[in-house]
Formats: structure tokens, C-alpha cells, sequence
């Protein structure tokens, strides 16, 4: 019996497949691996490159070390310096001299009398030597000098620019003693020049070679800017950039280098290794000593810039790999396309037929395995699909017929509502006194009125008589229908007030206001959830004897000229409050240049800014001083402008009403500018 290896089979052996081609993790370790070769190769290198050229370093100078010792711990050099005018010893001495002059490396040697501090040289163009010029303590280029003389070595090897002779030279200066007594400093030179072409600008790519001393002074280096001439700079100043450790930032890599260095010190034939960071890119030290000069030799090695491994094997065997991986890829890849992606893509096309409404199976439900029997659910799924398919048309066409009707019946009763609400702001709006306003005050009034939905509870009043006129605004508890249907028994109530007690007196108004509400709306016959009160403020101004009388149930009067700002309180307690209150009247003068403003509470709880808390009486005041002066249009254009940048993304909370009236600028100035306190 054949045994057939179904999906699950086929996608494990697969698998199996795929983890015997999973290379990268080996060239993962294969790469770190090479890595550490080449860590390893690096560091080998740099010690070789080091001892190679502490090598190439020591021959030369400690040729040049040896013949000035030995020039100067001649007798006759010694002779000479005793009596530098004897003509019998000058002329000794210039024949010794020239042959050593010939046998040092730059064919050139110097002297310095320590009686007269002059400084002699002669090379190749001039043999003879001649005091070039005189040493003195007073300058800087020749404190070399006196700090070697005053040391307790016998010899000391510097790089230095000679001023005079404008020339960069390796000095080797040994001391010319006699019985005890320093006669003077001696030696060879080699020019700095030739000296950095064999050591410095040779170097292989990548590779920085450095001579320092023991206090880590720089004093050769590519970089001349680095070189400590002469005496060099501070020693313990390790931030100098002539210090070597002014190379490294990181304090532990410094600590690092001093104990190589010292280390080196101590067993001169050792080469100590250290990574470190110089301009935050990563390099390899190598610290070698050369004991002979005193000097130790840093190889600054950059692993990436140096030729440490060869690529002409490396790369064809990456690119071998790469090219199994490839083909190894390619097979898996096909194998699933043949045995997976296939099937799949059929089965993908399948169910896009049954999504344009197609229901005919086209699957191979032939296969013995995961597919086929994929396959063969699918087919049963398509034919209950289109079986429930045509019950649900059935059922949603019955259903949406149901709903047409519903949404019809719906979309009536809402335009009938809609219909309703605006037909009550037409009715709102009639009970609104802009014809009067318009006729008896013109341009000396200005009203924002703003329902926070079509109708509100909020509105205006005024009334003129052949005395004067009461202005005020009303706000009614609650907004929206029931506010506004408040709003129709409020106007009423006041028409009835106003025709029963007179205009002239608000106070006696606000009384039987309250009076009334009482009676018409008796609070033990409400639901204490409904709320009857009203925030009223009655205005009545005598354009005769130019006096303004005002009383408020919760609501304040403001009047300012721009400068000054008089704010009327009204009292605490609306009215219908359920402990009644007594309302009495406030006189204050009008004046022409004052203008006075009544506002529901609305416009001062209106949320908004950074978080959310209302626009308040402080912001509120600001904006009267600030636009006091201005015209009434452009008064309330700038409040309904402050008030809509405040709101910002926040919803109108409340109906909004704000009032502004003046008096006829053709009125008479009473002799107090300035209003008296209320009360």
C-alpha cells in the first residue's frame, strides 16, 4: 500500500530542508571567527610593526649617541673649550672635529661653551665651526639649554626647532665634564626632515607611528602641532595636546596607556597591546621602550584602514557561499510554490468567485491530502453559502422594505419637529425688542444673542416712555424647548410687572416679578428636579437728569470709558429662588463717555482654553478695558471673537446674551467723571 505523504509530511520535510540551508547563523560564527583572526593577526602586527621600527629608530640614534660621546669626551674637544682662542688647540680641534662631523648621520655636529653660552655648528657647506649665536636665559627658544645643563644626566636626546638657524633637528647633547667641571654640551644632530621621511612618513597604511618620553611627551608625530620641541610643554598637563593622552577622551583608556607605558618601562623588551578610542574611532596601541634613548614607541594601529587580512581568498569563498545559498533558496522555493503556493492560489481564486457571487467549486478535490480535504470542505462550504445566501435576500428585502418605512415615518416626525422648533424661534424671536432698540437707541446699543440650541431661554428687554427707557436681559432656567417656553410665560410676567408697578422703578419690578413666578409656578406643586428661577437685570435710564438706576437678581452691571472699570453688583438670589429676597435699586450717573454692559452667565461659564475651566469675570473685564473706546459693532465683533478663540474645540455650554448700551452722545457731562460706588 502507498503511502501518502500529505501537507503536514510535505511542510516538515520542507522545514527540515530549510534548517539544513540555514547558513546565516554560520556565517555569523564563521564572521565573528574571522574577526578574531584578525584581532588576533592586528595584534601581532602591531608588535612586529613596533619592535621593527624601535629597531629602525635605536640603530641610527644610538650610532649617533655613541659618536657623541665620544666627540665629546674627547681630550681635545676638552682642550679646546678650556682656551677657545689658542690657535694651536682651535686647529686640533677642527681636524678631530671633521672626522667625526663626516661619521655623523647628518654630516653636521655642534658645541655650546658653557663659559660664554656660544653656540657653534658646522656641517657639509660650512666645516669650520663659528659661534652662529649666544644662548641666553632671558629667551624661551633656548631654555632647552639651561634645563639639560642643570639636570643630573649625562646626556639627553630632544627634537627642537633652532630659531636662529631655522632649522628642525634631533638633537643627541651629551655633556663635556673635565675632573667634575662642565665645560660645555656637545654631540651630533640629525635633521628632523630626513629623520620623520624614514620614520614617520613611511609608515604602512593605516599605522601611526609616535615617540614619546617617559613623562609622555610628544616627540614625534605626523602631526608637527603635537611635538613637544625643546623642553616641551606641562607634563602633568594630560589635556596638552603635546601630551599623548590628550589623544584619548575617556579617562579609564588613559589610565590604561600609563600602565603600558610604564609597564614597558619596566621590562624594555616586552611589547604591551591596549584598545583604545582616539577621536571616537576604535585603534590598537602598541607601547614599546628603547632604553638606549629613553624613549618609548606608540603604533597606533586601524584595523579597518590596515591590510591585516587578505581579501583575494576571503571574498571568492563569501561568494561561494552565497551562490550555494542562492541555489538552495531557489530549490526550497519552488518546492513550495509546487507544493503549497499552488493549491493555495487556487483555493484564493475560488473564494473570490464566491465573493462575486460564483458558487461553483473549481478545487481538486482529487488529492489525498490536507489540500484535498481542504478542498472538499470548501466545495460543501460554497454550496451552504449559496443556500443561505438566497434566504438571506430573501429575508433582507423584506427587512429593508420594513425599514424604508421605518426611516420614511422617522424622517417625517423629525421634519415635523424640525419644522416645530423653527417655527418657535420665529416666535421667540418676535418677543424680542430690535424694532424698539432700533428706534429709540440706534447706534447707542449692541446685542450678542446666541441660544445654544435653535431656541434658548435666554432674551431682552426694553421699554421706552417719554421719562426714559428700561433695558435689561433675562435668563431663564434651563435652554433649549424648555427654556424657551420659560422664556414666553418670563415675558409675560414682566410685560404684567412693568404695566402694574411702571418702568422708572426696576426694583419694585423685580418684586413682582418674583411675585408672580411664585404664583403662576408654586414650588411645592413642582418636581424638585424642574427649575423655575430666573438671573434678571433692570436698567432704567433718565436721559433727563442723565442717572441710571439698576437692580439685579444675580446678574451685575459693568461700565468702564476704558480706563476705568465700575462692576454694580446685583443681588445674590434669583429670582424664584426657594428663601424669596427683597431686590432694591442702585443710582449711579451716565455718562457719555461710559459704556455699560449686561451679561447672562453663559459668556462668563463658557468652557475652553488648555483645560477646560470657563471664561470668568477677570478675562471678561479685561476685554471691557481693552475695547471700551471702540464702537459698539466692533465691541461685540471682538467679544464674539475672543469668546470663539477661547472656546476652541469646546462645545457652547449655556445661551449666550451680552447687552451693550450708551448714552446719546449729544448728552449733557455731569461734573463727576467718574461713577460713585454702588449702593
Amino acid at each position: 500500500m502507498a503511502v501518502h505523504l500529505g501537507l503536514r509530511g510535505k511542510s516538515v520535510a520542507t522545514l527540515l530542508l530549510a534548517c539544513l540551508l540555514a547558513l546565516i547563523p554560520a556565517l555569523f560564527i564563521g564572521w565573528k571567527a574571522v574577526d578574531e583572526v584578525r584581532r588576533h593577526f592586528a595584534t601581532a602586527y602591531a608588535e612586529q610593526y613596533t619592535l621593527l621600527q624601535m629597531h629602525r629608530i635605536s640603530a641610527p640614534v644610538s650610532r649617533e649617541l655613541a659618536l657623541s660621546r665620544r666627540f665629546a669626551n674627547s681630550v681635545v674637544t676638552r682642550e679646546w673649550l678650556r682656551q677657545p682662542d689658542d690657535p694651536e688647540r682651535r686647529a686640533r680641534f677642527l681636524a678631530e672635529a671633521e672626522g667625526f662631523r663626516q661619521q655623523f648621520g647628518s654630516n653636521a655636529y655642534f658645541i655650546i661653551d658653557h663659559a660664554t653660552h656660544d653656540y657653534y655648528f658646522a656641517d657639509r657647506r660650512d666645516a669650520e665651526p663659528l659661534p652662529r649665536y649666544r644662548l641666553s636665559r632671558d629667551e624661551a627658544e633656548d631654555a632647552w639649554y639651561f634645563a639639560t645643563m642643570t639636570s643630573t644626566s649625562t646626556y639627553d636626546i630632544d627634537i627642537s626647532v633652532d630659531h636662529v638657524l631655522q632649522r628642525s633637528m634631533l638633537r643627541v647633547n651629551v655633556k663635556v665634564r673635565d675632573n667634575g667641571e662642565l665645560l660645555g654640551l656637545a654631540g651630533g644632530a640629525l635633521d628632523l626632515d630626513d629623520f620623520l621621511a624614514h620614520f614617520i612618513r613611511a609608515s604602512a597604511p593605516g599605522v601611526t607611528p609616535m615617540i614619546v618620553d617617559p613623562r609622555g611627551m610628544i616627540q614625534a608625530h605626523p602631526d608637527q602641532a603635537r611635538v613637544a620641541l625643546g623642553a616641551g610643554g606641562n607634563p602633568f598637563d594630560t589635556d596638552n595636546e603635546q601630551h599623548i593622552q590628550s589623544l584619548i577622551d575617556d579617562a579609564d583608556q588613559r589610565d590604561d596607556l600609563r600602565r603600558a607605558m610604564q609597564g614597558a618601562i619596566r621590562r624594555p623588551g616586552d611589547i604591551r597591546t591596549l584598545h583604545v578610542d582616539i577621536g571616537g574611532e576604535p585603534r590598537l596601541l602598541s607601547v614599546g621602550y628603547i632604553p638606549e634613548l629613553q624613549w618609548l614607541l606608540v603604533t597606533s594601529l586601524d584595523m579597518q584602514a590596515a591590510s591585516i587580512l587578505e581579501g583575494r581568498w576571503f571574498w571568492p569563498l563569501v561568494g561561494a557561499l552565497l551562490l550555494i545559498l542562492a541555489i538552495l533558496t531557489a530549490a526550497f522555493a519552488y518546492a513550495t510554490h509546487r507544493l503549497i503556493l499552488t493549491p493555495l492560489h487556487r483555493l484564493t481564486l475560488s473564494a473570490r468567485a464566491i465573493a462575486n457571487g460564483d458558487y461553483r467549486s473549481r478545487l481538486p478535490t482529487e488529492r489525498r491530502d490536507e489540500i484535498g480535504e481542504l478542498s472538499q470542505a470548501f466545495s460543501h462550504m460554497a454550496r451552504q453559502v449559496a443556500d443561505h445566501t438566497r434566504n438571506l435576500e430573501s429575508q433582507v428585502r423584506e427587512r429593508t422594505q420594513e425599514l424604508e418605512a421605518a426611516h420614511a415615518a422617522m424622517a417625517d416626525a423629525h421634519k415635523k419637529l424640525g419644522d416645530s422648533i423653527q417655527y418657535a424661534s420665529i416666535i421667540q424671536r418676535a418677543i424680542l425688542p430690535d424694532t424698539q432698540l432700533s428706534e429709540h437707541l440706534a447706534s447707542c446699543h449692541a446685542v450678542l444673542w446666541k441660544p445654544r440650541d435653535t431656541v434658548g431661554g435666554d432674551f431682552y428687554v426694553f421699554r421706552a416712555t417719554p421719562k426714559g427707557y428700561l433695558i435689561g436681559i433675562v435668563d431663564c432656567a434651563g435652554h433649549g424647548v424648555p427654556g424657551a417656553m420659560m422664556t414666553m410665560l418670563a415675558r409675560a410676567i414682566i410685560d404684567h410687572a412693568i404695566a402694574q408697578e411702571g418702568a422708572d422703578d426696576p426694583a419694585t419690578v423685580l418684586n413682582e416679578i418674583d411675585r408672580q413666578t411664585r404664583l403662576l409656578l408654586p414650588e411645592a406643586q413642582l418636581p424638585s428636579s424642574i427649575a423655575t428661577n430666573m438671573d434678571i437685570g433692570l436698567a432704567w435710564v433718565d436721559p433727563t437728569r442723565q442717572r441710571l438706576t439698576y437692580a439685579g437678581a444675580k446678574l451685575d452691571l459693568y461700565a468702564s470709558d476704558g480706563d476705568r472699570l465700575e462692576r454694580i453688583k446685583g443681588h445674590k438670589r434669583a429670582l424664584g429662588h426657594r428663601r424669596p429676597a427683597l431686590y432694591s435699586n442702585q443710582y449711579i450717573p451716565m455718562h457719555s463717555g461710559w459704556r455699560y454692559y449686561l451679561c447672562s452667565d453663559g459668556l462668563l461659564d463658557q468652557a475652553g482654553g488648555r483645560h477646560g475651566f470657563g471664561f470668568g469675570n477677570s478675562r471678561f473685564e479685561e476685554l471691557l478695558r481693552a475695547h471700551a473706546l471702540a464702537s459698539l459693532d466692533d465691541q461685540l465683533a471682538a467679544f464674539e471673537q475672543a469668546l470663539d478663540d477661547y472656546r476652541g474645540p469646546h462645545s457652547q455650554r449655556d445661551d449666550i446674551t451680552l447687552l451693550i448700551f450708551c448714552a446719546p452722545l449729544e448728552a449733557p457731562e455731569p461734573a463727576s467723571s467718574r461713577p460713585p460706588d454702588p449702593g
